[in-house]
């Protein structure tokens, strides 16, 4: 019952994500905005689904059950999903699932973004560990917190690589360690 609701919810969060992301990508490329990882985010899209279909699988064809630090593991996914909240309205129009850099854009320096680069990220990662942990998902926790730790070497240095040719990522946040 409880995984039901919960995984109802967290696909819903996606899906109204990718119609947030949809709706900002539109408006940053009105105002010149490019495209950079294009190539690899198609493997990330398929990454995050295959983590829902690895999910449904596990926990209902092996019978998996609540946690019994399930309260703690809920409360962790819970704070991460504040934490994912505050992520994108820190961002607002800037936030995206893909790369889209605005050239000479000032780089968002508030909220998590004000402490650490890719805040994000991290959040997910913890979101890909703990929502299987939840349910005793062992193997899908440890196959997709590892496929997201590769996923994550090409993507941060992409979005770097981007964020540095195009903004003022640099100073941001390269210069003012």
């Amino acid at each position: 019952m409880l995984f039901g609701i919960v995984i109802s919810i967290v696909i819903l969060q996606r899906l109204i994500e990718l119609f947030i992301a949809r709706r900002n990508e539109k408006w940053m490329k009105s105002q010149g905005a490019f495209e950079a990882g294009a190539t690899h985010y198609p493997f990330m899209v398929g990454l995050h689904i295959l983590f829902f279909i690895s999910l449904l699988t596990e926990v209902l064809f092996f019978n998996r059950e609540l946690s019994l630090i399930w309260p703690f593991l809920l409360a962790i996914f819970l704070v991460t999903q504040l934490l994912r909240i505050w992520c994108l309205s820190s961002l607002g129009k800037f936030w995206n699932t893909k790369i889209i850099v605005l050239p000479n854009a000032q780089v968002v320096r508030k909220g998590p973004y004000k402490w650490i680069r890719h805040p994000n990220y991290i959040i997910v990662a913890t979101e890909l560990l703990v929502l299987p942990l939840l349910f005793n998902a062992f193997f899908t926790a440890v196959l997709f917190t590892l496929l997201n730790c590769w996923m994550m070497t090409v993507r941060i240095p992409t979005e770097e690589k981007a964020l540095k040719e195009a903004t003022n990522y640099t100073k941001e946040f390269l210069l003012n360690k």
